[in-house]
Protein backbone atom coordinates (compact mmCIF):
# COMPACT_ATOMS: atom_id res chain seq x y z
CA UNK A 1 0.00 0.00 0.00
CA UNK A 2 3.06 2.03 0.26
CA UNK A 3 5.55 2.33 -2.35
CA UNK A 4 8.87 0.72 -1.09
CA UNK A 5 12.21 3.36 -1.99
CA UNK A 6 14.54 1.91 -4.02
CA UNK A 7 17.53 3.14 -2.77
CA UNK A 8 19.87 2.06 -5.48
CA UNK A 9 21.42 4.05 -8.35
CA UNK A 10 22.34 0.63 -10.24
CA UNK A 11 20.56 -2.02 -11.89
CA UNK A 12 21.84 -5.56 -13.71
CA UNK A 13 21.87 -5.09 -17.02
CA UNK A 14 18.88 -6.67 -19.01
CA UNK A 15 20.01 -6.08 -22.51
CA UNK A 16 18.13 -2.79 -23.33
CA UNK A 17 18.67 -1.65 -26.91
CA UNK A 18 19.58 2.09 -26.00
CA UNK A 19 21.44 4.33 -24.11
CA UNK A 20 18.25 6.07 -22.65
CA UNK A 21 16.88 2.90 -21.92
CA UNK A 22 19.58 1.15 -19.09
CA UNK A 23 18.30 1.30 -16.18
CA UNK A 24 20.04 3.87 -14.23
CA UNK A 25 19.28 6.63 -11.63
CA UNK A 26 20.14 9.04 -13.28
CA UNK A 27 18.06 8.02 -16.63
CA UNK A 28 15.05 8.49 -14.23
CA UNK A 29 13.89 4.95 -14.70
CA UNK A 30 13.81 3.72 -11.39
CA UNK A 31 10.51 1.83 -10.38
CA UNK A 32 10.01 4.97 -8.19
CA UNK A 33 10.00 6.60 -11.31
CA UNK A 34 8.02 4.71 -12.91
CA UNK A 35 5.51 4.39 -10.80
CA UNK A 36 5.12 8.48 -10.35
CA UNK A 37 5.33 8.32 -13.93
CA UNK A 38 2.43 6.61 -14.27
CA UNK A 39 0.39 8.55 -11.41
CA UNK A 40 0.67 11.92 -12.85
CA UNK A 41 0.23 10.97 -16.07
CA UNK A 42 -3.24 9.84 -14.80
CA UNK A 43 -3.73 12.54 -13.28
CA UNK A 44 -2.71 15.01 -15.54
CA UNK A 45 -4.44 12.85 -18.49
CA UNK A 46 -1.34 12.32 -20.27
CA UNK A 47 0.24 10.08 -22.39
CA UNK A 48 3.17 10.33 -20.39
CA UNK A 49 5.28 11.91 -17.68
CA UNK A 50 8.70 13.02 -16.24
CA UNK A 51 9.96 13.81 -12.74
CA UNK A 52 12.61 16.19 -12.39
CA UNK A 53 15.05 17.35 -9.57
CA UNK A 54 13.18 20.74 -9.33
CA UNK A 55 10.40 23.09 -10.79
CA UNK A 56 12.96 24.52 -12.71
CA UNK A 57 14.34 21.51 -13.95
CA UNK A 58 11.59 20.51 -15.35
CA UNK A 59 10.50 24.63 -17.19
CA UNK A 60 14.60 25.06 -18.47
CA UNK A 61 14.59 21.37 -19.88
CA UNK A 62 11.60 21.67 -21.89
CA UNK A 63 11.86 25.01 -22.82
CA UNK A 64 15.79 23.80 -24.02
CA UNK A 65 14.28 20.70 -25.82
CA UNK A 66 12.22 22.74 -28.13
CA UNK A 67 14.14 25.60 -28.76
CA UNK A 68 17.16 25.03 -30.72
CA UNK A 69 20.22 27.75 -31.84
CA UNK A 70 18.03 30.54 -33.93
CA UNK A 71 14.17 29.68 -32.47
CA UNK A 72 11.89 31.83 -30.80
CA UNK A 73 9.45 31.13 -28.30
CA UNK A 74 6.29 33.50 -27.14
CA UNK A 75 5.69 34.10 -23.90
CA UNK A 76 3.42 35.40 -21.15
CA UNK A 77 4.64 38.56 -19.76
CA UNK A 78 3.80 38.30 -16.17
CA UNK A 79 5.65 34.50 -15.27
CA UNK A 80 7.51 33.35 -12.30
CA UNK A 81 10.77 35.49 -11.78
CA UNK A 82 12.66 31.93 -11.59
CA UNK A 83 11.32 31.26 -15.71
CA UNK A 84 11.41 35.02 -16.56
CA UNK A 85 14.93 35.18 -15.82
CA UNK A 86 15.69 32.11 -17.67
CA UNK A 87 14.14 33.35 -20.53
CA UNK A 88 16.03 36.91 -20.57
CA UNK A 89 19.13 35.95 -19.41
CA UNK A 90 20.07 31.88 -19.91
CA UNK A 91 17.85 30.96 -23.43
CA UNK A 92 19.59 34.14 -25.42
CA UNK A 93 22.81 32.45 -24.42
CA UNK A 94 22.00 29.25 -26.38
CA UNK A 95 21.10 31.15 -29.10
CA UNK A 96 16.98 31.15 -28.79
CA UNK A 97 15.34 34.78 -28.25
CA UNK A 98 11.69 35.34 -26.44
CA UNK A 99 8.89 37.51 -27.30
CA UNK A 100 6.71 38.78 -23.88
CA UNK A 101 3.16 39.39 -25.19
CA UNK A 102 0.09 40.13 -22.94
CA UNK A 103 -1.72 37.02 -23.21
CA UNK A 104 -4.95 38.51 -21.26
CA UNK A 105 -5.57 39.65 -25.47
CA UNK A 106 -6.84 36.68 -27.69
CA UNK A 107 -5.05 39.45 -30.59
CA UNK A 108 -1.81 39.61 -28.89
CA UNK A 109 0.00 36.23 -30.17
CA UNK A 110 -0.41 36.59 -33.84
CA UNK A 111 1.91 39.94 -34.24
CA UNK A 112 4.78 38.10 -32.11
CA UNK A 113 4.62 35.71 -34.47
CA UNK A 114 7.76 34.71 -36.57
CA UNK A 115 9.21 32.14 -38.93
CA UNK A 116 11.35 30.59 -36.18
CA UNK A 117 8.97 30.52 -33.22
CA UNK A 118 8.61 27.20 -31.76
CA UNK A 119 5.90 27.44 -28.68
CA UNK A 120 4.29 29.32 -26.54
CA UNK A 121 4.58 29.80 -22.60
CA UNK A 122 2.31 30.61 -20.21
CA UNK A 123 0.97 30.09 -16.63
CA UNK A 124 -2.42 29.11 -15.59
CA UNK A 125 -2.91 31.86 -13.03
CA UNK A 126 0.10 33.94 -12.34
CA UNK A 127 2.71 34.08 -9.50
CA UNK A 128 1.90 36.81 -7.32
CA UNK A 129 -0.39 38.64 -9.04
CA UNK A 130 -3.12 35.74 -9.81
CA UNK A 131 -3.79 36.23 -13.34
CA UNK A 132 -5.91 34.50 -15.47
CA UNK A 133 -4.94 35.04 -19.18
CA UNK A 134 -7.79 33.73 -22.31
CA UNK A 135 -5.74 29.90 -22.08
CA UNK A 136 -8.49 29.10 -24.35
CA UNK A 137 -6.95 31.17 -26.84
CA UNK A 138 -2.96 30.38 -26.25
CA UNK A 139 -3.89 26.89 -26.99
CA UNK A 140 -5.90 27.42 -30.09
CA UNK A 141 -2.90 29.68 -31.10
CA UNK A 142 -0.48 27.56 -30.68
CA UNK A 143 -2.44 24.44 -32.53
CA UNK A 144 -3.46 26.77 -35.41
CA UNK A 145 0.49 27.43 -36.11
CA UNK A 146 1.72 24.14 -35.03
CA UNK A 147 3.79 25.34 -32.15
CA UNK A 148 3.94 23.13 -28.78
CA UNK A 149 2.44 25.02 -25.91
CA UNK A 150 3.35 24.85 -22.33
CA UNK A 151 1.69 25.67 -19.52
CA UNK A 152 2.87 25.70 -15.91
CA UNK A 153 -0.07 24.57 -14.18
CA UNK A 154 1.78 24.58 -10.66
CA UNK A 155 -0.91 27.11 -8.73
CA UNK A 156 -3.96 25.03 -10.47
CA UNK A 157 -2.93 21.75 -9.83
CA UNK A 158 -4.98 18.87 -11.77
CA UNK A 159 -7.59 19.12 -9.12
CA UNK A 160 -8.46 22.57 -10.45
CA UNK A 161 -7.52 23.00 -14.07
CA UNK A 162 -6.80 19.93 -16.45
CA UNK A 163 -4.57 21.58 -19.35
CA UNK A 164 -4.16 18.78 -21.39
CA UNK A 165 -8.04 18.66 -22.23
CA UNK A 166 -8.01 22.41 -22.84
CA UNK A 167 -5.41 21.69 -25.78
CA UNK A 168 -2.10 22.18 -24.33
CA UNK A 169 0.76 19.96 -25.02
CA UNK A 170 3.22 19.98 -22.18
CA UNK A 171 1.73 20.69 -18.40
CA UNK A 172 4.36 21.90 -16.23
CA UNK A 173 5.00 21.77 -12.47
CA UNK A 174 6.56 22.46 -9.22
CA UNK A 175 6.40 19.38 -7.69
CA UNK A 176 7.87 21.19 -4.72
CA UNK A 177 4.14 22.81 -4.07
CA UNK A 178 0.86 21.40 -3.77
CA UNK A 179 1.61 18.04 -5.87
CA UNK A 180 4.15 17.37 -2.69
CA UNK A 181 2.25 19.31 -0.16
CA UNK A 182 4.69 18.70 2.76
CA UNK A 183 7.20 21.83 2.35
CA UNK A 184 9.88 18.67 2.37
CA UNK A 185 11.62 18.11 -1.11
CA UNK A 186 12.16 20.15 -4.24
CA UNK A 187 10.90 18.20 -7.52
CA UNK A 188 9.40 19.22 -10.85
CA UNK A 189 7.01 17.06 -13.17
CA UNK A 190 6.29 17.36 -17.50
CA UNK A 191 3.28 15.49 -18.66
CA UNK A 192 1.80 15.46 -21.82
CA UNK A 193 2.34 14.08 -25.37
CA UNK A 194 5.00 11.19 -25.07
CA UNK A 195 6.74 12.21 -28.14
CA UNK A 196 7.48 15.41 -26.20
CA UNK A 197 8.10 13.83 -22.84
CA UNK A 198 10.52 11.65 -24.48
CA UNK A 199 12.66 14.23 -26.37
CA UNK A 200 12.50 15.65 -22.92
CA UNK A 201 13.18 13.10 -20.75
CA UNK A 202 16.65 12.54 -23.59
CA UNK A 203 18.21 15.69 -22.74
CA UNK A 204 17.57 15.91 -18.89
CA UNK A 205 19.94 12.57 -19.07
CA UNK A 206 22.66 14.40 -20.00
CA UNK A 207 21.74 17.33 -17.89
CA UNK A 208 21.68 15.10 -14.96
CA UNK A 209 18.38 16.55 -13.47
CA UNK A 210 16.74 13.46 -11.98
CA UNK A 211 14.90 13.24 -8.47
CA UNK A 212 16.38 10.96 -6.27
CA UNK A 213 14.39 7.63 -4.63
CA UNK A 214 13.25 8.87 -1.22
CA UNK A 215 12.29 11.92 -2.91
CA UNK A 216 10.34 10.63 -5.29
CA UNK A 217 8.66 8.31 -2.63
CA UNK A 218 7.95 11.43 -0.75
CA UNK A 219 6.19 12.94 -3.73
CA UNK A 220 4.36 9.60 -4.24
CA UNK A 221 3.05 9.47 -1.02
CA UNK A 222 1.87 13.39 -0.88
CA UNK A 223 -0.37 12.64 -4.02
CA UNK A 224 -2.56 10.66 -1.89
CA UNK A 225 -3.57 13.87 -0.42
CA UNK A 226 -3.70 16.20 -3.20
CA UNK A 227 -7.30 16.33 -3.62
CA UNK A 228 -8.14 16.41 0.27
CA UNK A 229 -5.17 19.71 0.28
CA UNK A 230 -6.54 21.73 -2.65
CA UNK A 231 -10.38 21.69 -1.51
CA UNK A 232 -9.46 23.12 2.26
CA UNK A 233 -6.91 25.19 0.70
CA UNK A 234 -9.27 27.05 -1.89
CA UNK A 235 -11.98 27.18 0.83
CA UNK A 236 -9.06 29.43 3.47
CA UNK A 237 -7.58 30.66 0.69
CA UNK A 238 -11.28 32.28 -0.32
CA UNK A 239 -12.70 32.82 3.01
CA UNK A 240 -9.11 34.94 4.08
CA UNK A 241 -9.09 37.15 1.14
CA UNK A 242 -12.77 38.05 1.44
CA UNK A 243 -11.85 39.19 4.91
CA UNK A 244 -8.85 40.92 3.48
CA UNK A 245 -10.46 42.41 0.77
CA UNK A 246 -12.70 44.02 3.62
CA UNK A 247 -10.73 45.35 5.88
CA UNK A 248 -9.67 49.08 5.79
CA UNK A 249 -6.04 48.75 6.24
CA UNK A 250 -5.87 46.60 3.15
CA UNK A 251 -5.76 48.32 -0.15
CA UNK A 252 -6.24 45.74 -2.77
CA UNK A 253 -6.16 42.16 -2.99
CA UNK A 254 -5.20 39.58 -6.05
CA UNK A 255 -7.94 36.34 -6.07
CA UNK A 256 -9.06 35.02 -8.61
CA UNK A 257 -12.05 33.44 -6.62
CA UNK A 258 -13.27 37.23 -5.39
CA UNK A 259 -16.04 38.58 -7.68
CA UNK A 260 -14.01 42.07 -7.40
CA UNK A 261 -10.92 40.18 -9.45
CA UNK A 262 -10.99 41.29 -13.33
CA UNK A 263 -10.97 37.82 -14.54
CA UNK A 264 -13.23 36.44 -12.10
CA UNK A 265 -15.82 35.22 -14.62
CA UNK A 266 -13.05 33.96 -16.91
CA UNK A 267 -11.63 31.78 -13.37
CA UNK A 268 -15.19 30.48 -12.72
CA UNK A 269 -15.21 28.75 -16.28
CA UNK A 270 -12.20 27.76 -16.29
CA UNK A 271 -11.38 26.39 -13.08
CA UNK A 272 -13.09 23.53 -10.47
CA UNK A 273 -11.18 26.24 -7.63
CA UNK A 274 -9.34 29.29 -7.67
CA UNK A 275 -6.52 27.75 -5.54
CA UNK A 276 -4.86 28.17 -2.17
CA UNK A 277 -2.42 31.38 -3.36
CA UNK A 278 -3.43 35.18 -3.12
CA UNK A 279 -1.48 38.78 -2.81
CA UNK A 280 -2.17 41.99 -1.45
CA UNK A 281 -1.30 45.75 -0.61
CA UNK A 282 -1.77 46.65 3.00
CA UNK A 283 -2.06 50.52 2.96
CA UNK A 284 1.21 52.02 4.26
CA UNK A 285 3.72 50.67 1.71
CA UNK A 286 6.56 47.98 2.17
CA UNK A 287 7.46 49.23 5.90
CA UNK A 288 3.07 48.28 6.53
CA UNK A 289 4.11 45.10 4.41
CA UNK A 290 7.36 44.66 6.45
CA UNK A 291 5.17 45.66 9.96
CA UNK A 292 2.81 43.17 9.48
CA UNK A 293 4.14 40.39 8.79
CA UNK A 294 6.38 40.86 11.58
CA UNK A 295 3.59 41.15 13.84
CA UNK A 296 1.62 37.71 11.96
CA UNK A 297 1.72 34.65 14.26
CA UNK A 298 0.54 31.76 12.77
CA UNK A 299 1.75 32.71 9.49
CA UNK A 300 5.26 32.38 8.98
CA UNK A 301 7.74 34.71 6.70
CA UNK A 302 8.94 32.26 4.59
CA UNK A 303 9.38 31.76 0.26
CA UNK A 304 7.75 28.56 -1.50
CA UNK A 305 4.26 27.80 -1.35
CA UNK A 306 1.52 24.98 -1.57
CA UNK A 307 2.96 23.52 1.91
CA UNK A 308 0.33 22.49 5.17
CA UNK A 309 1.78 25.69 6.84
CA UNK A 310 0.75 29.55 5.69
CA UNK A 311 3.74 31.07 4.78
CA UNK A 312 3.97 34.83 3.54
CA UNK A 313 6.74 36.98 1.46
CA UNK A 314 7.04 39.84 -0.12
CA UNK A 315 8.04 38.59 -4.13
CA UNK A 316 10.48 41.98 -4.71
CA UNK A 317 12.47 39.99 -1.98
CA UNK A 318 12.19 36.97 -2.72
CA UNK A 319 10.78 35.15 -5.92
CA UNK A 320 11.02 38.81 -8.04
CA UNK A 321 13.96 39.83 -6.79
CA UNK A 322 16.06 39.18 -10.06
CA UNK A 323 13.72 41.13 -11.56
CA UNK A 324 14.75 45.35 -12.21
CA UNK A 325 12.83 47.39 -10.21
CA UNK A 326 11.51 48.96 -13.59
CA UNK A 327 10.34 45.35 -14.64
CA UNK A 328 8.71 44.82 -11.56
CA UNK A 329 6.64 47.85 -11.99
CA UNK A 330 5.95 47.20 -15.89
CA UNK A 331 4.31 43.78 -14.20
CA UNK A 332 2.15 45.45 -11.19
CA UNK A 333 4.40 43.92 -8.70
CA UNK A 334 4.90 46.87 -6.01
CA UNK A 335 7.34 46.66 -3.19
CA UNK A 336 4.30 46.47 -0.68
CA UNK A 337 2.66 43.74 -1.90
CA UNK A 338 2.43 40.81 -0.10
CA UNK A 339 2.17 36.84 -1.18
CA UNK A 340 0.12 34.21 1.07
CA UNK A 341 0.45 30.87 0.48
CA UNK A 342 -2.61 29.61 2.57
CA UNK A 343 -2.15 26.19 4.34
CA UNK A 344 -4.06 23.75 6.43
CA UNK A 345 -4.42 25.83 9.60
CA UNK A 346 -8.09 26.62 10.53
CA UNK A 347 -9.53 29.54 8.40
CA UNK A 348 -10.73 31.79 11.14
CA UNK A 349 -7.78 31.41 13.06
CA UNK A 350 -5.65 32.47 10.10
CA UNK A 351 -7.98 35.44 9.78
CA UNK A 352 -7.60 36.37 13.06
CA UNK A 353 -4.08 36.69 12.87
CA UNK A 354 -4.10 38.50 9.98
CA UNK A 355 -6.64 40.78 11.04
CA UNK A 356 -4.55 41.36 14.71
CA UNK A 357 -0.92 41.96 12.21
CA UNK A 358 -2.96 44.77 10.33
Amino acid sequence: MSLPIFQSSTFEYAGEAGYHDVRYLRLSNSPNHEALHAKLAALEGGEAALVTASGMAAISASLIAFLPAGSHVIAHRSLYGGTRTFLTQELPRMGAEVTFVDADDPFAWKPALRPATRAIYVEAMTNPLLEVVDLEAAAAFARAHDLVSMIDATLATPVNYRPIEAGFDLVLHSATKYLNGHTDIVAGAVIGRAAHVERIKHLLDHLGGSLDPHACFLLHRGLKTLALRLRRQNESAFALASALERHPAVAKVNYAGLESHPRHARARRYFAGTGGLLSFEPRGGPAAAEALMKRLELAVVAPSLGGPETLVTRPVTTSHRGLTPEERRELGISDALVRVSVGLEAAEDLIADFAKAL
